[in-house]
């Protein structure tokens, strides 16, 4: 079994990247760390960095999630090339470039990129933005699955993650307490399809849903509530096309004996307040 013990990064690709870079800042709300070549990293808490924006085609994504350490990571490696997954070392220029101490990389059944990484660093100052969107971490992603019963599989059975809950085909998953850290949602194609990132209160999203709108950012869905993590919540989509969420309030499962719930998969599930979403892989 391997055991992932937090999330670490994503890393995605974009057509512009000061433009991305300047919306991650100005609008989203995270700190500028620093440029590298064709890279610009960006935080949301006490991470080196949350996001790694790559001037590259941006269908490229990667997840990063972290392993509690080397033994761990060793073992990992060769529990995935046993089971006929192609998994690769990173060397060191690569996991300078991640700010780790070693990682590797494969991919899902789906073709998502997955990096599992160790002794992650640290940023040692603490996070300050130029706008002050309320965000406390990054939290979760949602991950598009081609299949999305044998991706699930793969999670459930490689891996200490578990299912919370179903909207449709739609797992929420998660290796720790909080209700979810990626959900799989059914699309014809690979890729993160919405980074998410929590904030200190209702207060922070219904501020970001008239600064945004303000802005003419399009808002893709909410404010809202979710009917599986019970969280409030606000979408909007950035450069290339790449969705953001804010929410505060997630579930976090302290019940060992918790069951997963079955949700249709329907506007109403995804939202209690009667929000509908713009969203291809939110729409059945």
């Amino acid at each position: 079994m391997i055991n992932i013990t937090d999330m670490t990064y994503v890393r995605i690709g974009t057509s512009n990247i000061e433009s991305a870079a300047s919306f991650a800042t100005d609008t989203l709300g995270l700190q500028y760390v620093r440029r590298e070549q064709d890279r610009i990293y960006v935080r949301g808490d006490n991470r080196d960095h949350s996001i790694c924006y790559v001037d590259t085609d941006p269908s490229y994504s990667v997840l990063g999630m972290e392993l509690e350490d080397p033994n761990a990571l060793d073992s990992a490696f060769l529990e995935l090339d046993a089971s006929g997954i192609s998994v690769k070392r990173g060397n060191p220029e690569e996991c300078a470039d991640r700010r780790v101490s070693d990682f590797i990389a494969f991919c899902d059944p789906t073709g998502n990129n997955i990096e599992l990484n160790v002794r992650p660093y640290k940023a040692t100052r603490r996070y300050f933005p130029s706008r002050d969107a309320g965000i406390t971490e990054f939290s979760h992603v949602g991950l598009r699955t081609t299949n999305a019963k044998a991706d699930e599989e793969f999670w459930t059975s490689l891996f200490n993650v578990k299912v919370n809950d179903w909207i449709g085909p739609a797992g929420l998953l998660s290796f720790d307490k909080v209700h979810h850290r990626f959900a799989l949602f059914p699309a014809a194609r690979p890729g993160i399809q919405h980074i998410n990132f929590q904030v200190e209160s209702i207060d922070d999203i219904m501020r970001s849903y008239y600064f945004l709108s303000d802005k003419q950012v399009h808002i893709v869905f909410g404010p809202g509530r979710h009917a599986t993590s019970g969280a409030m919540f606000l979408y909007f989509e950035g450069p290339d096309g790449m969705v953001y969420e804010y929410s505060n309030g997630v579930k976090i499962i302290e019940d060992p004996n918790y069951r997963p719930r079955q949700f249709p998969f329907t506007p109403e599930a995804f939202c209690v307040w009667g929000a509908v979403p713009d969203i291809p892989e939110f729409r059945d």
